[in-house]
């Protein structure tokens, strides 16, 4: 019965389908789970936690470009590799470049970093989403000729994807404002779905992820969106311990990502 509803819902898996989901469920799944761990990522408020083998640093601006423009310029040529493909296929190609192109013009003209970055960090989150928006992509490209899903999700993923996209980038100038330019000084963010979670950027980034898998519908878009879910719980749950540690007054009450939640 569950395996009908699932062949209901994605496109049939292939093997190559199946062995990159699972790779990208376990890869992202262990780095969420040593996130909660404490061992976050070496970047932001957290560019000082714990010994370094690598010296070499770059401005946490550069640093979140090299991370994100990778991305956004292979979904770019995506649409010369792949030109044909359908309107779906048309629709997650833009998905994940609009999210990508939006991503690096805040690093750009939005947000204001407080530190350094390690570029080995830097090159690893990089690799990270350029390899996975390229088999995504690629997974997409896979399905021509199977069988389409009997649920069309095309439409519900489009209005998440937009509700994701929105609302992340909302929080993200709330986060902005927090501090002029040159303030290294961190603040407990106000406004929007800060008063109920301290990470509501990272809830609507899901939620954004939600949406491009709704649009693609297999198995490996949906994988990705888990297992960056489980990232990115790991990491607001970090910050919310990051936040108890150096604001006596945190609010108690607000959660790392999921309003009442988590």
């Amino acid at each position: 019965m569950e395996s009908s509803m699932l062949q209901g819902l994605i496109y049939p898996p292939t093997p190559i389908v199946t062995i990159m989901s699972a790779i990208t469920l376990a890869f992202l799944g262990s780095n969420g789970i040593a996130e909660m761990r404490g061992k976050q990522l070496q970047y932001s408020k957290f560019w000082n936690v714990g010994p370094r083998k690598s010296t070499f640093k770059v401005s946490g601006r550069t640093g979140m470009f090299m991370a994100y423009s990778p991305a956004f310029l292979f979904g770019l040529a995506s649409f010369f590799l792949f030109p044909n493909g359908g309107f779906r296929f048309m629709l997650v190609k833009s998905a994940l470049t609009i999210h990508f192109f939006k991503r690096t013009l805040e690093v750009l003209f939005v947000h204001k970093y407080s530190g350094s970055m390690f570029v080995d960090v830097a090159t690893m989150i990089s690799l990270s989403y350029f390899t996975q928006t390229a088999l995504m992509i690629y997974a997409q490209h896979l399905t021509r000729g199977l069988q389409e899903p009997l649920v069309d999700l095309t439409y519900v993923g489009i209005a998440i994807f937009l509700a994701g996209l929105s609302g992340n980038f909302y929080h993200h100038c709330l986060l902005s404002r927090l501090r002029s330019e040159g303030n290294k000084d961190y603040k407990i963010p106000k406004g929007g779905l800060f008063n109920l979670v301290i990470c509501p950027h990272y809830l609507f980034e899901i939620l954004g992820f939600v949406g491009v898998s709704c649009i693609a519908q297999t198995l490996h878009a949906f994988s990705f969106t888990i297992g960056s879910a489980v990232v990115l719980m790991g990491r607001s749950y970090g910050t919310r311990k990051w936040y108890l540690s150096k604001f006596e007054d945190f609010p108690k009450g607000v959660k790392a990502v999921i309003p009442f939640v988590f």
